[in-house]
């Protein structure tokens, strides 16, 4: 994905300069952007299965809450949040956390290369809240604990090695991760109202047993230049990581993180907002703020989890909203890819991309019930752009 800053041009239904920070600073004159479908057309009518996709697309449940999944004999783990797709042979593997208290954890379905499910398993027992989190370059999954004093739990999405508890990377309420291969660290988000953004620096790459834990440090503009600084207390008692270092900038509520050709992408709840991090520059800035959307309704609300497929674009999901998956593509377009309807009670999570980009996969925490056992997790295929 190429390096760049979104909505400096068309914005699907609203105004080309209802965009903030420095990106559209003078910006008041531009021409409006006319309403209409993303890259993928008008949604249609809805299907079998309550979703609203463009023409090509096709959804399937996966999974349910207490329900047996396929013909595996393992029963699906409540409050689905987030995921991620690990290649296996021909097939792969789409791991999902619970966030529940107690017991949380995580869970695996394996496909075959035609997409059938082979199995499916735990990979993540006795923890807390497990939110969001992310995948590494040495395949494992990070499970992140949405807890005050949260742990990371990296994972085996095989089930075969024991999850490992990594004290080095911070206690906090941490929400999710990104592994930047490039510098060889790994960026993490905090889910509090005035958390803040964190990078782990191993001591040795592929091994997060040991290394430093440091803070996003800036001034409290929307962009801006920034510099990292260590945390001297990773584990956060008795003064929180947080509060720690003079001059941590504070983000209102870390949700979703992805890292693409030098960019870290990560989005805050508390204001409905995306940033993004120039990692070459050094610098800050805001990506998207429904605040400043004018003449219209904001085209996504509720941001939480973010991921990216290989043409560029991001889909960010939403924590209620209109329970939409929105794509935002490399020229700016924002527009929804899909929505679910009559689940107003629930909130998307996990989204994620098989290894060949051709399904995507996500859940609905809460399903129609409203409730943490009523979790689906759906799989939808079609023509994605390359």
């Amino acid at each position: 994905m190429e390096r760049r800053s979104f909505l400096r041009g068309a914005v699907i239904g609203t105004s080309a300069a209802a965009f903030g920070g420095t990106l559209w600073q003078g910006a008041a004159s531009a021409a409006p952007a006319q309403p209409g479908p993303g890259p993928y057309g008008a949604l249609g009518s809805a299907d079998a299965n309550g979703i609203q996709l463009p023409a090509g697309f096709t959804s399937r449940v996966i999974a349910r809450s207490g329900q047996q999944v396929g013909s595996t004999g393992y029963a699906w783990h409540s409050a689905p949040d987030g995921g991620a797709c690990f290649a296996d042979g021909t097939g792969w593997i789409y791991v999902s956390n619970s966030e529940i208290n107690p017991s949380g954890g995580a869970s695996a379905v394996r496909f075959s290369s035609a997409g059938a499910i082979t199995g499916a398993y735990r990979i993540l027992s006795g923890t807390r809240t497990n939110c969001a989190g992310g995948s590494t370059p040495w395949n494992t999954w990070l499970s992140c604990e949405e807890v005050s004093l949260g742990y990371v739990y990296e994972t085996d999405p095989w089930g075969v090695n024991a999850a490992v508890r990594r004290d080095a990377m911070g206690r906090f309420k941490h929400e999710a991760a990104a592994a930047d291969p490039v510098r060889k660290v790994v960026y993490l988000t905090e889910d509090e109202t005035n958390g803040c953004l964190y990078r782990f620096v191993p001591t040795t790459w592929g091994s997060l047993s040991s290394g430093t834990l440091q803070v996003l440090v800036a001034g409290t503009a929307t962009s801006g230049s920034f510099t990292w600084a260590n945390v001297p207390d990773p584990d956060g008692s008795p003064t929180a990581t947080r509060s720690q270092v003079s001059g941590a900038k504070k983000f209102n509520g870390g949700e979703g993180c992805h890292y693409a050709n030098d960019t870290v992408w990560f989005t805050t709840k508390g204001d409905n907002r995306l940033w993004q991090l120039n990692l070459t520059a050094g610098t800050y800035e805001l990506a998207y703020d429904d605040s400043l959307v004018t003449g219209g309704s904001a085209p996504l609300t509720g941001v939480d989890n973010v991921t990216g497929s290989s043409s560029g674009d991001l889909f960010v999901a939403e924590d209620g909203g209109n329970m939409e998956i929105c794509v935002i593509t490399p020229d700016d377009v924002i527009a929804p890819f899909l929505r679910i309807g009559g689940q107003s009670g629930s909130e998307i999570t996990g989204p994620a991309f098989s290894p060949d980009g051709k399904r995507l996969y996500f859940s609905s925490q809460r399903g129609t019930s409203g409730s943490s056992s009523g979790g689906i997790t759906y799989e939808v295929t079609g023509p994605f752009r390359a």
